[in-house]
């Protein structure tokens, strides 16, 4: 055992002892405050710029020739071209998404502007306030989008659409009361596609946020300046213990067989976990340290389970997971992993990576490793409000969440 994992070991003997005397005030500092919980601030200058077009490579070319007939080649595209297996990853999904679902384009583009809101992320918001005119949304619309749920004038069904997002952003789970109303119309694939369209852009959102990616010339649609910032959902539920979506049967684990229900998204979705797994440049200690913090920040209990075992094997590689649930203010860690669990808070709480700790980040990290750390854990938000809305059950061997207090 390394020395690091001896010591963190001992400490967690110390932390045990915390948790048994005084659970409440180690429940504060394990889980930061929810989603939504304060006007959040963002940046208006790039901290990655877009890669200017004088630079492109001719692997930069050949990218830009396979996605330009299918998406705009704007702020976001060029800002990802910073890290070309970054846009390989993520496109497949997103074109799925904002083309091809089984959602009607209205449906969609409410759910994505609900989002983009929640998120407050203007480039998402300026960039799709056009196509969402052309579904049929109308700025008296967008207003009322902003607003939420609740505002005068949605259809009911509409109103929890709206109300599914704000779930999803605040609790990353789905209420039975919502779940429900939106399956008494929409058949399995509407749902799945429902969920991962909020959920794909609040990775993106995360991902932009902290890129510090700004609207595109001449995109003029801003958010309402007379709506306040406000997020009011119930309580999240106690976890499901049993699936909403049964998986397939046959081999493999339970998360590839349940999205394997809608071969489409389990198709085009899989680039994004690729990238993390197989493709980043982040050692398997920073990056299963990034994964479990969201994991258990969005106390997602499966993907806890599989990446402290079989998955990520957090103890293969340096890690005590009940140290990473107490969180950054737990003892034994060193500055730098302290940045990670602070960068994972602060996506999870504010949808953005704080000067201060993208500091730390970058004081050792280049471009594409800045932009691993927010890729992974962005994409570990959207798997983790996926497994909790579907239900995806862990198994009876699994490790589950330490005792330490939940939310």
């Amino acid at each position: 055992m390394p020395a690091g994992s001896r010591y963190r070991s001992l400490v967690w003997l110390v932390c045990g002892v915390l948790v048994w005397l005084a659970p409440a005030e180690l429940a504060a500092q394990a889980i930061p405050d929810l989603p939504g919980s304060t006007p959040p601030v963002r940046l208006t200058a790039p901290r990655i710029p877009p890669l200017p077009e004088a630079q492109w490579t001719d692997e930069h070319r050949a990218i830009v020739a396979t996605y330009g007939p299918e998406v705009r080649i704007g702020n976001a595209f060029k800002t990802l071209l910073n890290v070309p297996a970054l846009v390989e990853a993520v496109m497949p999904f997103l074109i799925y998404i904002t083309s091809d679902s089984t959602l009607s384009a209205r449906h969609r583009e409410l759910l994505i502007l609900r989002t983009a809101w929640l998120s407050q992320n203007a480039y998402l918001w300026a960039d799709h306030a056009p196509v969402a005119r052309t579904a049929g949304v109308t700025p008296a619309d967008r207003h009322r989008i902003a607003e939420g749920p609740d505002a005068t004038g949605w259809d009911p069904f509409e109103a929890t659409l709206l109300r599914l997002a704000d779930e999803l952003f605040r609790n990353s789970a789905v209420s039975d009361a919502t779940w429900s109303a939106l399956d008494a119309r929409y058949d399995l694939y509407h749902m799945v596609d429902a969920i991962m369209t909020v959920n794909e852009f609040t990775l993106l959102s995360m991902l932009f946020n902290s890129m510090g990616v700004q609207p595109d010339d001449g995109a003029t649609a801003r958010f309402p300046a007379d709506v306040p910032y406000r997020v009011a959902v119930p309580a999240r539920e106690r976890p499901l213990d049993a699936p909403r979506v049964d998986p397939i049967e046959g081999p493999g684990l339970r998360v590839g067989r349940t999205f394997a229900r809608h071969p489409r998204v389990a198709e085009t979705r899989r680039g994004n976990s690729n990238y993390v797994n197989r493709v980043s440049p982040l050692t398997p200690h920073y990056r299963e340290l990034l994964i479990l913090r969201i994991g258990w920040n969005c106390q997602s209990v499966y993907e806890w389970a599989k990446h402290v075992g079989s998955v990520g094997r957090a103890r293969d590689h340096g890690l005590e997971p009940a140290l990473i649930a107490a969180g950054p203010d737990a003892p034994g860690w060193d500055a730098f992993e302290i940045a990670h669990l602070t960068a994972a808070d602060e996506i999870y709480r504010d949808g953005i990576v704080s000067d201060a700790t993208w500091t730390a980040l970058a004081r050792r990290y280049d471009t594409r490793e800045m932009m691993s750390v927010l890729m992974t854990v962005a994409n570990y938000r959207l798997v983790s409000m996926s497994l909790n809305a579907f239900g995806v059950q862990p198994q009876p061997t699994d490790e589950l969440f330490p005792t330490l207090p939940r939310p």
